[in-house]
């Protein structure tokens, strides 16, 4: 039973319910949990509270509908927003105190038809590793990148969903260069917002409502003579074209950028009108990341996939490998699973790929080309997981799309 349901039980009469201690019990469960986020949402009913854990909603405790306004209340007290705005988004920051363990939380408040739907990010600054050795890439990748970031310049790009640790990895990139050069190096950011304050790297947060957008930001950045880069997001033609003028210049640029896949952010960078001899010239490489679920090690068992499952794994596989999951215990609240790691597919852009990128390929050659010089797919890298015991074929098929099999 969770601290929540068991305050809920010790108070006789709903009105005796005290909202602050109420939502400090719903931050601790959270929290002990490792959720990166909580979900207070009204549904038909209830007010359902729900936590992502390894980046999977789960139900932590059904509340009354009546209590919605009072909950709403105390979290916009918490980060200092317009109490009596029910119609508007709103979006704060609060500090909890030290024995909710210091984390920091953005709070998220959007209306909905049913009322005010609230989401709380959770950031633990004592949980935050940005050690790229500690980010679970597989060897070789983790060598081929950081060859790329001892480059002096050239844009190296990071693709993957919402959630799949790609900020997280350009900070651990910007830590080892750190860490490597020292005060030798010159590193600047720009960010949509800032997740975490990293030492000795100078952070900016674009701000739309001023007009102090990316290429804004971007374009005073270059005066500032830096010679490392980090853009939270390419989302324009004017942002790309910045960032790759950068990358020739003399500047390693990092940035993330959305695409179906490793080899389509090509594709997708020509759609925003940049020409192909500038990408084969200015990329060095792109890195495409997902997050999986880890079979917890408590109650983790060997098992046999479902038919219509396994026909999607080499046959020679099928013969060698120990397909194992977890059953469910106290220790992973019942998932089968805990703590996540990463799976990677890196593109080196090499001169038989730039060649391929001069010529506007399709995005499916230019996989093939990137595979034929060495490059394992997402699929590929999650097979071996699975083949090491580290995860489910079930949790490989949730994070890697049908057409990449």
């Amino acid at each position: 039973m969770n601290e929540t349901t068991r305050y809920l039980q010790s108070v006789a009469d709903p009105p005796g319910v005290e909202m602050a201690v109420l939502v400090n019990y719903l931050l601790i469960d959270a929290i002990k949990a490792g959720a990166s986020d909580i979900h207070i949402e009204p549904w038909e009913s209830t007010l359902v509270v729900r936590v992502r854990l390894n980046g999977v909603l789960q139900e932590l405790v059904h509340l009354p509908l009546d209590m919605m306004e009072k909950i709403s209340g105390r979290l916009k007290v918490m980060a200092n927003l317009v109490s009596y705005q029910i119609d508007l988004p709103q979006e704060g920051h609060a500090a909890t105190p030290p024995e909710l363990g210091g984390v920091e939380l953005r709070i998220s408040i959007f209306p909905t038809v049913r009322g005010e739907k609230i989401v709380v990010r959770i950031f633990d600054p004592s949980n935050r590793s940005f050690d790229l050795a500690q980010l679970g890439f597989e060897a070789e990748v983790l060598e081929a990148l950081v060859k790329l970031l001892a480059r002096p310049s050239g844009l190296i790009l990071l693709t993957g969903p919402t959630g799949s640790g790609k900020t997280t990895a350009m900070y651990a990139a910007l830590t080892h260069l750190v860490q490597r050069h020292g005060v030798a190096i010159s590193i600047s950011t720009v960010e949509d917002p800032v997740e975490f304050n990293l030492p000795m790297v100078s952070q900016a947060q674009i701000n739309p409502a001023k007009e102090f957008s990316y290429p804004v930001a971007l374009r005073s950045l270059m005066r500032q003579d830096p010679q490392v880069i980090m853009v939270g997001e390419i989302r324009d033609p004017e942002t790309a074209g910045i960032a790759v003028q950068a990358g020739l210049t003399g500047h390693l640029v990092m940035s993330t950028i959305h695409s179906g896949s490793t080899a389509g952010v090509f594709a997708r960078l020509i759609n925003m009108q940049i020409e192909p001899f500038l990408l084969a010239s200015s990329i060095n490489g792109v890195l495409g990341l997902r997050l999986i679920r880890k079979n917890c090690g408590f109650c983790t068992q060997p098992y046999q996939p479902e038919p219509a499952l396994l026909r999607l794994v080499p046959p020679a596989m099928i013969e060698e490998a120990s397909f194992r999951h977890g059953v469910g215990c106290q220790e992973c609240v019942d998932t089968g699973y805990a703590g996540r790691t990463a799976v990677t597919e890196l593109l080196t852009v090499d001169e038989v790929v730039r060649d391929a990128i001069l010529q506007k390929l399709p995005t499916r050659t230019l996989q093939e080309v990137a595979i034929r010089q060495g490059m394992k797919t997402l699929w590929q890298q999650g097979l071996r997981r699975i083949a090491a015991g580290h995860t489910s074929l079930e949790e490989i098929l949730r994070v890697v799309a049908a057409d990449q099999v």
